[in-house]
């Protein structure tokens, strides 16, 4: 699902070190907000993470709190990488299958630290759906497997 990320430019490429470093927290936030350690989870952060030249990955996977995340996002001023940082919360929130209440209200806490209206959220989110949608009735169509 990652190759949404092609449609669009990333604006994250042109964020600070700390405006990517809480952009990552938020993801490892909401990957863990469940309770649950989903692979593909952690390798989405961590694809996304290489694709943008972050090397410490790891150490910033460790000692997350939601409250701090939360607190940190008012660093993020640029609308497009706030939505970025929305959209890539709609995909890692369904890549596992599982759309949990918590991660739904931690996506809309973030967006509106942010100043992203919650009807942006879910035209965000909305895209994101049709867009899987989409691709699994082309595996359909044509027929193809996992």
């Amino acid at each position: 699902m990652s190759d949404i990320s092609n449609i669009l430019p990333s604006y994250l490429s042109q964020a600070s070190t700390k405006e990517k470093e809480v952009f990552f927290q938020t993801l490892i936030c909401l990957a863990q907000i469940d309770g649950i350690k989903d692979i593909s989870e952690t390798n989405f952060i961590k694809d996304i993470a290489f694709s943008h030249g972050i090397k410490n990955i790891d150490d910033i996977f460790q000692n997350i709190n939601e409250e701090k995340v939360i607190q940190d996002l008012k660093i993020i001023e640029n609308r497009h990488l706030a939505m970025e940082l929305i959209r890539e919360l709609c995909i890692l929130s369904h890549i596992d299958n599982i759309l949990s209440e918590k991660e739904v209200m931690f996506i809309g806490k973030v967006g509106l630290q942010m100043g992203i209206e919650l009807e942006k959220i879910e035209q965000i989110s909305n895209w994101i759906i049709d867009r899987i949608i989409w691709i699994e009735q082309a595996k359909l169509i044509f027929e193809e497997n996992d």
